[in-house]
């Protein structure tokens, strides 16, 4: 087997271990390191003193990280490798073999690197991250707002769009502290909603028991510092993505897609769309398209990979917003393919068609057009015409013969 790699290495990687094996042709050395900086510092002087080529490891939840970055500083080559394209043998694991299985692999050109960005897209990765956990975990604290107000037989929600609305926060609050009636809503609710008054007057007829008032104190407190914290990190986001600005209006163009949207996208896949060799490409890394699964020379299904979380969840947030824009493209592509695929598979092939316009906008550099909602009806109207005069038929519909001609 073609040796790439004379001297390289392969690192397994663990919260507090790190096992190294460096190979200089058929001689293999294997050492040991904890993960605190210094170690890390003492692995790469090693490596600059043995001139290693390359050094591969697994992508172990965050633990590469810490390596990568000093490695990356000592201008050392190294590849983050998917676990997932280098299993060993079953029953014969162990840290030392794991290392020396990686460091064979790399020397004879077995390993694919991942996509790993420069170090200024990883620190913007990890504050949008963040705030995309946050804005999550916000929606997880409403669910148990609206829970604990369904206890105490307040049905707000059925009557007002959001629970975080200015009236709605005081109807809850007045609730709180005394009851809600008809001397006091019309100082609590917005002129728009005086149509409802009586209807809201009905729904905050409940009972609050001390504790349900103690939870739904704690619960409105976390909901605002959440809020307040969320609104920080927009405006760190919005100061470190200024180069971002011309991209992040043009993906906002796209149906279902709005601001903090398109800066996830750019946050995960960046603006340099030569990373990726082709659109297929990136939509096989996001996770956004079927595994290959064939045998025998027959396609079998194949479930999507895990792919980027981050970018695959808010893709699929997109497509389901922009599916109900009915004079998009999205819209006719989802009711195509919903009846005979189902509706999670339908939004998934939403998602890779959005991920698609993105990477030829950003790599060509040109707008977004939208085919529009009549597209699969510019083609093959005579046979889809003929199609559709058939199953009326059978429905016992008659035509006249010129018109089924």
């Amino acid at each position: 087997m073609q040796t790439v790699y004379e001297r390289c290495c392969g690192i397994d990687v663990h919260k507090k271990l790190i096992v190294a094996c460096f190979r200089n042709g058929k001689k293999a050395e294997v050492r040991k390191f904890d993960t605190l900086t210094c170690s890390i510092k003492e692995l790469g002087n090693w490596l600059l003193d043995n001139n290693c080529q390359m050094v591969a490891m697994e992508s172990t939840g965050a633990y590469w990280k810490p390596i990568y970055n000093i490695l990356e500083l000592l201008n050392i080559d190294v590849m983050v490798v998917n676990a997932h394209h280098m299993k060993t043998v079953p029953g014969r694991k162990t840290d030392i073999k794991d290392a020396q299985w990686i460091a064979d692999l790399l020397q004879h050109g077995l390993l694919k690197s991942s996509f790993i960005p420069d170090k200024e897209q990883r620190e913007l990765r990890e504050i949008v991250r963040y705030r995309k956990n946050l804005i999550e975990e916000r929606s997880r604290e409403l669910n148990r707002l609206e829970k604990t107000l369904e206890g105490a037989n307040i049905k707000l929600s059925s009557f007002v769009s959001s629970l975080t609305g200015v009236s709605s926060r005081k109807l809850i609050e007045q609730a709180l502290v005394g009851e809600v009636n008809q001397e006091n809503i019309d100082d609590l609710i917005h002129s728009s909603m005086q149509s409802k008054k009586s209807e809201l007057l009905l729904a905050m007829d409940g009972v609050f028991s001390s504790v349900q008032k103690l939870l739904v104190n704690a619960i409105l407190d976390h909901i605002d510092d959440m809020t307040k914290r969320i609104n920080n990190l927009d405006n760190i986001i919005n100061s470190y993505m200024k180069s971002y600005e011309d991209a992040i209006k043009k993906i906002d163009e796209i149906s279902g897609i709005g601001t903090r949207s398109a800066e996830v996208i750019l946050a995960e896949i960046g603006l340099d769309m030569s990373r990726f060799p082709t659109a297929a490409h990136l939509a096989s890394w996001s996770g956004l398209c079927p595994s290959n699964n064939e045998s025998a020379g027959k396609r079998k299904s194949g479930k999507t990979n895990k792919g980027n979380k981050y970018l695959k969840s808010t893709l699929i947030q997109c497509a389901k917003s922009a599916q109900k824009d009915k004079n998009s493209f999205f819209h006719a592509q989802y009711q195509r393919l919903v009846v005979r695929r189902g509706a999670n598979r339908a939004t998934v092939a939403v998602a890779h068609s959005m991920l698609i316009a993105i990477y030829h906008m950003l790599k060509d550099n040109v707008p977004f057009k939208d085919l529009g909602n009549d597209y699969y009806t510019k083609f093959n109207k005579e046979k889809k015409a003929n199609y559709y005069f058939k199953k009326l038929q059978e429905l016992g519909v008659s035509f006249p013969v010129s018109v089924a001609t």
